[in-house]
Formats: C-alpha cells, sequence, structure tokens
C-alpha cells in the first residue's frame, strides 16, 4: 500500500513538472497532450489489477470514465471564468462542477462501458463546439521557469494523490474509479501556468488537453474491457498501449499541423 501511494505521489508530480516546462519550452498544445498521458491512472490501475477481484476493476473503470466525462465539464468551466475569477476562484469553481457531475454520471447513468464511451463522446462535441466559439488565441511563453516553484507544486499535487488514493481504497468500485478519475493533475497544472504565464496560456492549454484525454479514455476503457476477458498484466500492458498509441498520434497530428499553418 505504502509503495502504490508514493509511486502515485511520484507520478504526479512529474506529470505537472513536465507539463510545465513543456509548455515553456513548446507551447500549450504539446504541453495540452503531454497532460493526458495515463501517469497518474497508470500506476493506480496497475496496483488495483494486482490487489482487487476482476469484476472491481471494470467497475472502477466505468466509473474513471465518468469521471474523465465530469473532467471536460471541469475545464470548459475552467476555461470559460478563469480569465475573469482568477487562478484559485476559477478552479474552484470548476472542481465545484466537476464533483456533482462525476457523482451524477457514475451513479446515476445507466449502463456499462459502451454507454460510459458514448457518453464521454457526446459531452467532448458539445464543449468543443463551445470552444470553438471562443476562438481561444495559442500563445507563445518566453518566461523563465524556476526549479523550485515546479517541484514544490508537483510534490504538493503527489500528497493530494496519495490522500486521495487512501481514502478510495476503503470505498467500492464507484467511488474508487471516480476518485483515481479527480483531475488533481489538471488542477495543479492549471494553476501553475496561469500563475506563471498567464490566464490565456492556461485557458489554452486546458483546451488543447482536452484530445489528449481520449489517450485516458483508451487506456480506462482496455482495463475495463479486459479485466474480466483477460490476465491482470495483459490488461494493464495492453490499455498502456492503446495509451501511448492515441498519445502518439495525437502528437504526430499536433506537430502535421503545425507544419502546414507555417507552410
Amino acid at each position: 500500500m505504502i509503495t502504490a501511494l508514493l509511486v502515485k505521489m511520484l507520478a504526479t508530480a512529474l506529470v505537472v513538472i513536465a507539463v510545465a516546462v513543456t509548455v515553456g519550452n513548446l507551447g500549450p498544445r504539446l504541453g495540452g497532450i503531454v497532460a493526458g498521458t495515463p501517469i497518474v491512472l497508470g500506476p493506480a490501475y496497475f496496483f488495483m489489477l494486482r490487489e482487487q477481484p476482476a469484476a472491481f476493476i471494470a467497475e472502477a473503470a466505468v466509473s474513471s470514465i465518468h469521471a474523465l466525462t465530469a473532467t471536460l465539464a471541469f475545464m470548459i468551466c475552467y476555461i470559460l471564468t478563469g480569465q475573469r475569477l482568477g487562478a484559485v476562484r476559477g478552479l474552484t469553481l470548476a472542481v465545484l462542477v466537476w464533483l456533482p457531475t462525476a457523482l451524477l454520471f457514475a451513479g446515476l447513468l445507466p449502463g456499462g462501458l459502451f454507454t460510459a464511451l458514448s457518453a464521454y463522446v457526446a459531452v467532448f462535441l458539445v464543449v468543443r463546439i463551445v470552444e470553438r466559439r471562443l476562438h481561444l488565441p495559442q500563445p507563445r511563453v518566453s518566461a523563465p521557469g524556476g526549479w523550485f516553484d515546479l517541484f514544490l507544486r508537483g510534490v504538493l499535487a503527489g500528497l493530494l494523490v496519495g490522500f486521495a488514493a487512501t481514502l478510495a481504497d476503503g470505498f467500492g468500485p464507484l467511488i474508487s474509479g471516480v476518485m483515481l478519475g479527480f483531475p488533481i493533475g489538471l488542477i495543479t497544472i492549471g494553476l501553475t501556468l496561469h500563475q506563471r504565464y498567464g490566464a490565456p496560456v492556461a485557458r489554452a492549454t486546458m483546451a488543447a488537453a482536452q484530445p489528449a484525454l481520449f489517450s485516458l479514455i483508451a487506456f480506462t476503457a482496455v482495463v475495463g474491457f479486459g479485466a474480466e476477458r483477460l490476465a491482470p498484466m495483459w490488461t494493464f500492458t495492453l490499455a498502456l498501449i492503446a495509451s501511448i498509441g492515441v498519445s502518439a498520434a495525437l502528437l504526430a497530428v499536433s506537430q502535421f499541423r503545425a507544419r502546414v499553418s507555417v507552410a
């Protein structure tokens, strides 16, 4: 248990630092793609697959997908309010939107994996339509980064994930899956970028991270499908391959669009 918590804490710290550095060097589009990798869900489900029964894992994975659907609501809420409310109040409001949305989808939406995936796609399309009407800029970042500040925020994010994982261990698959999908990484990333580079960069990164969440969806969907059909490590390996494949495809598309825009 202690090892699992330490891995989650370290993974979260790494993703926060990596995204902040990536955004500073390459811009919010690629930084958003980094944010979508399963660096928190991966270690969490690795240990759950080893410790929990297959039915528990399958149900938890569906709940995590519902939590990721709520994360879309979290992101659009911050994008709409972050400029006006500021970092802390904007992210706080987004969390207050995420919590009931995640519990509503996970607790009341009937059906299993297919229904959860369908709901995610529907919400994703609505959110992207709203964002297109906002015409968000893609600003470049030139401000230097402070390693101590990034390290401190990464450690704090890791501690929060460890705390959430400790609470989730005593609950059933629904609550456990939802808590594993809590957007702690996006909260710390949004706070860091907003305070260091301003609201435009933070909002643009949130928007860019939305397609990248399909990497997490791919990972969780494979876990949910394979938990009761495959050996645990086969399930985890295939889920990781699917997630990395989606991230690589998103990166390739992003680079292609960048070359086309330059040409």
